[in-house]
């Protein structure tokens, strides 16, 4: 017999989380951002270097 305070499921019933897919959401809002700084820093070396 089972008692109270013991859980109900003694084995891992989660699955563990997955680190590519808790970056997936953030991928359309940082990816433009990071293109947007990446063409400006090669826009201010062109510059720079002319």
């Amino acid at each position: 017999m089972t008692s109270p305070n013991e859980p109900a499921h003694k084995g891992h019933d989660f699955e563990p989380q997955d680190p590519v897919e808790a970056v997936v959401p953030a991928i359309p809002v940082v990816l433009p951002m990071v293109g947007a700084a990446l063409m400006f820093l090669l826009a201010f070396i062109a510059i720079y270097m002319a």
